[in-house]
């Protein structure tokens, strides 16, 4: 141990591992939840480093692990979806200039810690030239509609600084997203780790009808949130919100008949989903993998704008797992569709996430 650096209450055998989620919504953090579960269960010590809401969830997960403030992003959405991808575009410099921060701040982790190995979750300049580093993303081709070349590439070239890439989904036709994984064109050290989630299925008795599950940057959210509010106002049937809102505890309250939480933890949320009869959400990655685990019927709202989310609430829709609409069409009576789906689908594939922890060993083999 050098002079200085962080002493580990009992250092375990099998090295420390960085664990960076992206702050953009809670889905980096929540599905960073059960890789950290496991590496702590294969004896690796685990720090964790994000910012903001994401970083609170994880210190709130996992309250004994050292966890670090990384620069922040601060990407934003705008109210209108059409100047959506121009927002984004103009906010590059901003993001190429926290990828540098990101690049020092990992140098300081390292030499604290004694970090070994790297798993960043979509934080692009969470990497180390010395130690293996792994890119954890869905999104080998990043939509966004005539520039989905451009974007690809882009993300692309970022995904080959690192040593592998892991992908949270199954390779081929059972692809949870589609295109967004598979890219038979991308040249690289990948591996299909099947979806991951928090989250697992129990038999519990229905006791709420619907589940509204809000996430994602401002202002999408807080707008969705005043949609549902509207819309389920004194609604006849037992409604549940969780805002997805981080704050130092859970708080609940009932406003207008609708019980409100503004976040649980993973085994309070797990527990609500497994008692509900639907679920409204975001078609984020990270909520589809974890309803598809806990096999829950759904019903999305793609954040207005957004490609990838877009994208995928179709495909859901078209593979009848669950049915969809826009943000500014919703209604309780769409719910009524959900008869004429099937609902989620059952696989042979496994996930397979601890069998690659050999690259923290000198393993890089898949």
């Amino acid at each position: 141990m050098k002079e200085g650096q962080y002493q580990f209450k009992a250092k375990k055998k099998g090295g420390v591992i960085l664990v960076a989620p992206l702050n953009w919504g809670l889905g980096h953090a929540t599905r960073c939840i059960p890789i950290i579960r496991k590496l702590v269960k294969h004896g690796y010590d685990v720090v964790i480093a994000s910012d903001k809401g994401a970083l609170n969830l994880l210190k709130q997960e996992f309250p004994n692990l050292p966890a670090e403030a990384l620069p922040a992003y601060d990407i934003t959405y705008t109210k209108d979806p059409k100047w959506f991808k121009w927002k984004l575009l103009l906010q590059i410099p901003n993001i190429a200039k926290v990828m540098r921060s990101e690049r020092i701040a990992t140098e300081a982790l390292v030499k604290k810690y004694g970090i070994t190995g790297i798993i960043s979750d979509n934080r692009f300049g969470v990497r180390h030239p010395n130690l293996p580093s792994v890119f954890v993303t869905h999104q080998i081709q990043v939509l966004s509609g005539w520039s989905t070349p451009i974007t690809s590439w882009l993300h692309q070239r970022i995904i080959k600084n690192f040593d592998q890439c892991w992908i949270p989904d199954y390779e081929g036709q059972d692809a949870l997203s589609g295109v967004l994984s598979n890219d038979p064109d991308f040249k690289f050290p990948t591996a299909y780790i099947g979806p991951i989630s928090r989250m697992k299925k129990e038999t519990l008795k229905p006791t709420i009808d619907i589940l509204v599950l809000l996430s994602g940057p401002e202002p999408q959210r807080s707008m969705l949130e005043e949609i549902m509010r509207e819309k389920f106002k004194n609604y006849p049937q037992k409604v549940v919100m969780v805002c997805g809102v981080i704050q130092e505890t859970p708080q609940e309250k009932i406003i207008d008949g609708i019980q409100i939480f503004n976040f649980l933890t993973s085994h309070a949320l797990e527990a609500l989903i497994n008692q509900s009869k639907v679920v409204i959400s975001r078609s984020g990655y990270t909520t589809v993998m974890d309803l598809a685990k806990t096999k829950t019927p759904a019903f999305f709202i793609p954040t207005p704008g957004q490609y990838e989310q877009e994208y995928l609430a179709k495909r859901l829709s078209q593979n009848s797992i669950a049915p969809y609409c826009q943000q500014s069409a919703f209604d309780p009576i769409l719910l009524r569709q959900l008869k004429d789906y099937e609902g989620w689908p059952v696989t042979a594939q496994k996930e397979k996430l601890s069998t690659l922890f050999g690259i923290f060993q000198g393993k890089r083999e898949f």
